[in-house]
């Protein structure tokens, strides 16, 4: 679901069409049951968008929602220890097309050299991981907690609510489905608003500044360290923007069906530790790795609580792909961490020495993320990490690269992410509520004509579609 594409836009305005229409006619024969109707629209609807995607993805979906669900009615009816025990059967099983799909070539062609041609260029299907993980969470509490069994609508519209169900957030059982449990297609105007805000601020950040940035991401340097780090920066950026927006809108979407959402950004760059950067990015991924990896090792409180950070962040890693690169910045991550705790009491930085460290780091880190050949990496390291490479010739070839036109929208696209921050900054600081001067409705109305004045136009997916 592209919320950027035109073609979203109207099958979900003619699907919201089709739904107002036929409750009527179901509100008359259904009487007080009409909320039946709503949430059987709901994921019929959700169903529409995914199909619009692709079937295949819709499929899958369909596949893991339905064995999830299954396994999980046959595990509680068991009961007792067995039914834990055979938890441990099931969640490799859940995990199968996830593993299918995104990891099969890695592991058998790239690792142990296979030649398994089928398996070299297999579509990811868009959402897998996170619906896959949230489903699986589910289930997880369920057992571990003794959770009633929700009725199996409930749990389809728990899985697959259409603003979130592709890139997240990742919702657990006790925010979500209590909600869909008691949905209702009302519309609230306090609601209605407040969601509007909160798409104007994603579409902003997804299109204007976000798809700007990829077009500044040059890869092809390997020598020169300047045009390296400006091409960290820049992808920095631009999965900051691509990423925070689709949550934000997805946010927003929910907000306007009357779903409260978790808010899966809190400007992260405006961290001043790697501790925090990951308190504020992706905000419920790294809750649910706490909560389903790190607190089952044994947590912070061990003797060995370095070797669970890096066992998280490794992990973490091959979650966002398959590929030795996303393998070592995971574990880069998972080294910052630790280093960041075991010298946090002892190095006291002044607080805007210490966002600059944490930025540096973070835009360090990325190169890692993008750059998926190996022999390119390892030479773009090796220029990054020698003093020698830094010097007066390499600046002006980076400055020759770009043309004069090219170097003016650089700098005033630079700028106005600068303006950002700073407004980002002062939402956390004085509010401690991210963005909530951006969705002040002034600025709202301004981000909304900047992103149709200076959107690029081309049709640019969320980059973690593939995730």
């Amino acid at each position: 679901m592209n919320f950027a594409d035109s073609r979203f836009w109207i099958l979900l305005v003619s699907g919201l069409a089709v739904i107002a229409l036929l409750r009527i006619p179901a509100g008359a024969w259904l009487g007080s049951r009409v909320a039946l109707f709503d949430r059987l629209a709901l994921i019929a609807l959700g169903l529409w968008l995914l199909v619009a995607v692709s079937w295949v993805t819709c499929l899958i979906f369909l596949i893991v929602a339905v064995f999830s669900y299954c396994a999980m009615c046959y595990l509680v009816r068991r009961g007792g220890r067995h039914s834990r025990l055979l938890l441990v059967l099931f969640v490799p099983l859940q995990l199968l097309p996830l593993l299918y799909f995104k990891y099969a070539d890695f592991i058998l062609n790239d690792t142990l050299g296979g030649s398994f041609d089928t398996l070299r260029g297999l579509i990811i299907p868009a959402g897998i991981s996170f619906y896959t993980f949230q489903m699986m969470s589910f289930v997880i509490d369920t057992l571990a907690f003794g959770r009633p069994l929700p009725r199996v609508l409930d749990f389809l519209n728990f899985a697959g609510f259409f603003p979130q169900v592709v890139a997240g957030p990742i919702e657990r059982r006790e925010d979500l489905l209590p909600q869909m449990e008691q949905f209702k297609f009302r519309w609230s105007t306090a609601d209605l608003n407040a969601g509007a805000a909160w798409v104007a601020v994603g579409m902003f950040f997804k299109c204007c500044l976000a798809d700007n940035a990829a077009i500044y991401v040059d890869r092809t340097s390997v020598s020169n360290p300047f045009s390296i780090w400006l091409a960290n920066l820049m992808f920095g950026l631009r999965i900051y923007y691509d990423f925070a927006g689709y949550s934000l809108v997805a946010v927003g979407f929910g907000r306007c069906l009357g779903i409260r959402l978790t808010l899966n950004f809190l400007s992260p760059y405006c961290s001043t530790s790697i501790r925090e950067f990951w308190h504020r990015w992706h905000v419920t991924l790294s809750g649910w790795f706490r909560t389903y990896v790190y607190l089952p090792l044994g947590g912070g409180r061990t003797r060995w609580w370095m070797l669970n950070v890096a066992v998280v962040f490794v992990v973490s890693g091959l979650w966002h792909g398959a590929g030795w690169g996303f393998l070592l910045w995971g574990a880069f991550h998972g080294i910052a961490l630790i280093v960041n705790r075991a010298l946090g009491g002892a190095i006291r930085l002044p607080r805007f020495v210490a966002w600059v460290v944490t930025l540096v780091a973070v835009l360090f880190g990325w190169v890692f993320f993008y750059e998926t050949r190996t022999p390119d990496l390892l030479a773009k390291l090796g220029t990054l990490c020698n003093p020698m490479a830094y010097t007066a010739a390499a600046v002006r070839e980076t400055l020759t690269s770009m043309s004069g036109g090219h170097l003016f929208a650089l700098t005033s696209l630079l700028l106005l992410v600068a303006i950002v921050w700073a407004i980002e900054w002062l939402s956390v600081a004085r509010r401690d509520d991210p963005y909530c001067y951006l969705r002040h409705p002034v600025a709202a109305v301004m981000l909304v004509v900047l992103t149709v004045l200076l959107a690029p136009g081309n049709d640019n997916a969320f980059i973690y579609f593939a995730f």
